[in-house]
């Protein structure tokens, strides 16, 4: 509660600025790390925040800011604050510089969108951010500021005082549908676990592991699901995903995952049309999504996996390692499988995908984060780079965005620097166009000697390119506005020499052999950040593959 606003003779007054109330509020909340750039109003916000105690990483782009303070919400569990200066309000409609609406236009994308009103509320509202962002369905929340009001003072007795909010309250599902869910289970012929990005934030892990050991279900993971349960665990199907998995399973446990683009919707043709789901989820609108489902779970997704491991545990049901379902699978898997490594063990140069990430794969520390964006190298990498332990992936997932990678990277170097001397390595997967979104990044990640190794796969283009006497013939044809392929970047563009000229350390890869050289020197490296800038064959493609996480129609 505030202290009385007298003041009796000999007491001190203590002044804040707006941007000391906000850090300070910021650091109440267990806020640690703020990422962004700033400028006229907010520079002196940043200040504060170092002040407080709280770690700024400055970025080169501000989307690139907000792709990194994201991933640090996904990692930790606490989701993205967005603070933005706006004009003084004795400015506003009076064409101040940069005057826009922001508080409304970040209502369409936000769980809460606010500008304090004044300086002594920015305490409360800088809870309720934190809390919303929390609460329920993680999401980003925004916070508008001032200009006025970033170096206004307050007296801090006029302050109300604003505790920590508590961490999210965990919800079970009702006992009844749970009941129902193990049931229907036990019914199914063909059962599946699919393991959604929502399972690694709650931190599912442990009961799901137990869960799907107990039962004997196969399952498979989304891209954000992946590591969950590791990759090579003996009941992940993921290779055997759409031509078998998806289609013909009778009964699918959702765990934590939409039914959207990246599956299929579940719809025919891509699922069974009469198969039933068991969504589980946290968020009730999401619950009936394109599919109603026969068995709907609101809920904890840790909590609510510890609720299904008791119902099946009462009787001892078990899925039986010799069903018909269980031999397709691991037919489809070894078919697959074979196909991948024919692929992988070409020695011709250039490269193709498959080979990059045999080699690559071979090389990666168990325990590493990896980073992925792109669209040919996102997709293959999803299926041979795998994950051993949750929350070790993170790439565009459910929007495609672009531009992640970096960001991603940089927020994943920050949080190891502060859990340890060294940490686990951090290694960023880029195509080329991806990289080309925010590759101004490296920069960041050279002044703050973050030891990021980034692995582009560079095939000249988007899906696709040219190679260079190709490039050089077209120019000769005339202007390259009219003639280039739309999809066509410039041929052998040297990545690598860009990471160079910031202090990092480039490598120009075109063999198997300078792979994996340069790999490992940059693994073994912990004082900068490294870049591969793998050339591979323009015209390399995914193959037909049973599982297209992504088409060209989805992008």
């Amino acid at each position: 509660l505030p202290n009385s606003s007298k003041h009796l003779p000999g007491d001190v007054m203590e002044e804040l600025t707006g941007a000391q109330l906000i850090a300070e509020s910021l650091k109440t909340q267990n806020v640690e790390y703020m990422f962004g750039i700033v400028g006229v109003p907010i520079i002196e916000v940043a200040m504060a925040a170092q002040a407080a105690g709280i770690k700024y990483v400055g970025m080169r782009n501000e989307q690139a800011a907000c792709y990194a303070a994201s991933a640090v919400g996904y990692l930790t569990g606490r989701p993205v604050i967005v603070i933005g200066g706006s004009s003084d309000r004795n400015q506003e409609t009076a064409g101040a510089f940069q005057e826009f609406p922001q508080v409304e236009a970040c209502r369409l994308f936000s769980k809460f969108s606010v500008r304090p009103s004044s300086l002594e509320v920015i305490p409360s509202v800088v809870e309720k951010a934190v809390r919303a962002s929390m609460y329920g369905r993680p999401g980003a929340c925004y916070i508008d500021i001032a200009g006025d009001m970033v170096n206004a003072k307050v007296d801090r007795s006029q302050i109300r005082v604003v505790s920590c909010c508590p961490d999210p309250p965990v919800s079970l599902a009702d006992h009844g549908a749970v009941a129902e869910a193990v049931s229907v289970l036990k019914t199914a012929k063909r059962p599946l676990v699919i393991i959604g990005k929502g399972a690694a934030y709650s931190r599912a892990e442990t009961a799901l592991r137990e869960f799907v050991e107990t039962s004997g279900l196969p399952f498979l993971p989304t891209p954000m699901g992946k590591g969950v349960l590791p990759d090579d665990h003996p009941h992940c199907v993921a290779a055997a995903r759409s031509r078998l998995a998806l289609l013909q399973a009778d009964v699918i446990l959702l765990l934590g995952a939409r039914l959207n683009w990246i599956l299929h919707f579940g719809l025919p043709p891509r699922f069974d049309p009469n198969v039933k789901i068991i969504q589980v989820d946290l968020c009730a609108e999401e619950m009936g999504n394109n599919v109603r489902p026969a068995v709907a779970l609101l809920g904890d997704i840790n909590a609510v996996v510890t609720q299904l491991l008791q119902g099946i545990c009462k009787d001892g049901w078990k899925y039986g390692s010799g069903t018909e379902w269980w031999s397709l699978l691991r037919n489809k898997i070894a078919a697959n499988a074979k196909i991948s490594k024919t692929l992988a063990l070409q020695s011709t140069v250039p490269m193709n995908y498959y080979t990059v990430f045999h080699h690559v794969s071979q090389l990666l520390p168990h325990d590493c984060i990896i980073i992925s964006e792109g669209a040919n190298t996102m997709d293959i990498g999803r299926t041979m780079l795998n994950n051993y332990l949750p929350r070790h992936r993170l790439d565009a997932g459910t929007f495609g965005t672009m531009g992640v990678g970096l960001g991603f990277a940089i927020a994943a170097a920050t949080l190891e620097r502060s859990n340890g001397e060294k940490g686990r390595r951090i290694v960023c997967v880029e195509g080329d166009s991806a990289f080309g979104f925010s590759g101004m990044e490296v920069e960041t990640m050279c002044r703050y000697n973050l030891p990021v190794v980034i692995i582009v796969v560079n095939n000249n283009g988007i899906y696709s390119g040219v190679d260079p006497e190709t490039w050089r013939e077209m120019a000769k044809m005339g202007d390259l506005t009219s003639i280039a392929p739309p999809v066509t970047l410039l041929p052998e563009a040297r990545y690598d020499e860009v990471m160079a000229a910031f202090g990092g350390k480039g490598y120009l890869v075109r063999t198997v052999e300078e792979l994996r050289s340069a790999l490992e020197l940059s693994l073994t490296d912990w004082q900068r950040p490294s870049l591969l800038n793998v050339l591979i064959d323009p015209s390399s493609d995914r193959k037909q593959q049973e599982f297209p996480w992504l088409t060209r129609s989805n992008l």
